[in-house]
């Protein structure tokens, strides 16, 4: 496995890779969810890439960036074993040089969800995945279902800047009690981490009703509330019943819809999600 640092290595890497290119990119601290994704990526393409870095783009001032987990020679020893064939790990400098001003925003899909609740989050995002996708130019990316709205961003700015990438969204990994993992999962203290198991609780418990024939969204959104509300350690950011395309909440479901939440246990706060599709089991 080949490890590099610069844009100028990385280029000349690249070059060596053979046939189809699969991507992962990565912000570090590597779970089993990250390396589902490179073994996916090692079994449909000849080449695998991954990237590290921490994107600061993406953070709020008041959000997480300096505590940002890492472990970069554990990321590096799993990526081998996953089979990964060269790993980009770059610096903010190499990111973002100094003087830098251009950035990449896709506006309707991040106007909701986690868009509404953290405003300049999708446009560090959608800026640090160009830069990324210009730099390794794979021909598949991968990216986990846990960020839904992130990967329908992604989706929306390779069809609108014509990105020649097929985009592949992997089901989420859960742990044994369903909690979705996550590299911010290391910030629950024992009592919140059996406290967090309340996602999953809410979301099977709304994807029940659903395939007992409720199709109010609404009432949906209220059995996930009401659950994550019976947990006193849970502090619920938001609820979302939506279209899964265009990310619009929903008044009836009558087709694809994604039921999602953002919830506070102490200061960590998780996402997680559940796909809700014409015929759901």
């Amino acid at each position: 496995m080949e490890i590099v640092t610069t844009l100028s290595e990385l280029r000349i890497k690249r070059a060596g890779l053979q046939g189809s290119v699969g991507f992962v990119p990565t912000m570090g601290y590597l779970h089993a969810g990250h390396i589902s994704l490179a073994k996916r990526a090692k079994t449909d393409c000849e080449s695998v890439a991954a990237s590290i870095f921490v994107n600061p783009t993406q953070f709020a001032p008041t959000e997480d960036l300096a505590k940002y987990p890492r472990n970069l020679p554990q990321d590096l020893a799993l990526l081998e074993e996953a089979g990964v064939d060269l790993v980009w790990t770059p610096t903010p400098g190499e990111m973002y040089p100094a003087g830098y001003q251009t950035w990449v925003s896709v506006e309707t899909l991040t106007s909701g969800l986690e868009g509404a609740v953290r405003p300049a989050h999708f446009r560090g995002v959608t800026t640090v995945v160009a830069k990324l996708f210009n730099a390794v130019r794979p021909d598949k990316a991968y990216f986990g279902q846990k960020d839904a709205q992130q990967a329908a961003v992604i989706r929306q700015m390779v069809k609108d800047l014509n990105f020649p990438i097929d985009i592949v969204v992997c089901p989420i990994v859960r742990e044994p009690d369903g909690l979705a993992m996550s590299s911010r999962n290391v910030y629950l203290n024992a009592d919140e981490r059996r406290a967090a198991t309340i996602l999953f609780k809410s979301l099977n418990a709304a994807k029940l009703a659903y395939n007992h024939g409720e199709r109010t969204a609404e009432k949906l959104r209220k059995i996930m509330s009401d659950k994550i509300g019976s947990e006193p350690l849970a502090k619920m950011q938001y609820v979302s019943c939506a279209d899964c395309e265009t990310l619009k909440e929903l008044e009836k479901i009558e087709g694809k819809s994604l039921l999602s939440m953002a919830v506070y246990f102490g200061k960590t706060r998780l996402i997680d999600n559940v796909i809700l599709d014409v015929v759901s089991f």
